[in-house]
């Protein structure tokens, strides 16, 4: 893949609003997979004061995402179950990454694991399932399966 097309998919990930509004920082290390940072704010906690299994639900979801459609090729979750692991709490730092398993035809595997990031502790963990539509938002000229 080309950095003039990799810039381009890298800068659609960016736009995405939810992530800005988390305060999260998507990166992308190479094709099919990726790594989201997050620091939980006191609006990110459960009445028990731990980080609200939504937010650490949506970090892994970012993650996924964003490894999924890393490929320029519009991809959409089919499945996503998680597992909480671990409960963290405000001020902590959460690191989600996902890790592409196999692409067959439309359908890919992915692995997500949130860390905390001081103690390396895993948080939660999935495994989810993306279709990817013939649908490029940034296409592959040097291919033909776009």
């Amino acid at each position: 893949m080309n950095d003039d097309r990799k810039q381009k998919i890298n800068d659609h990930i960016q736009r995405d609003p939810f992530a800005r509004f988390l305060g999260a920082r998507v990166e992308i290390p190479k094709p099919g997979c990726s790594r989201v940072t997050l620091t939980v704010t006191d609006d990110m906690v459960n009445f028990h004061g731990s980080t609200h299994g939504g937010v650490i639900f949506a970090l892994g979801d970012m993650a996924f995402a964003a490894a999924s459609n890393s490929h320029g090729q519009t991809a959409v979750a089919l499945n996503v179950g998680i597992n909480f692991l671990k409960a963290t709490r405000a001020g902590d730092r959460l690191i989600a990454e996902a890790v592409e398993q196999t692409a067959s035809g439309p359908i890919a595997l992915y692995d997500i694991t949130v860390t905390d990031g001081r103690t390396g502790e895993l948080v939660a963990k999935s495994q989810d399932l993306v279709y990817r539509k013939k649908e490029w938002f940034v296409p592959d000229t040097g291919s033909s399966s776009a």
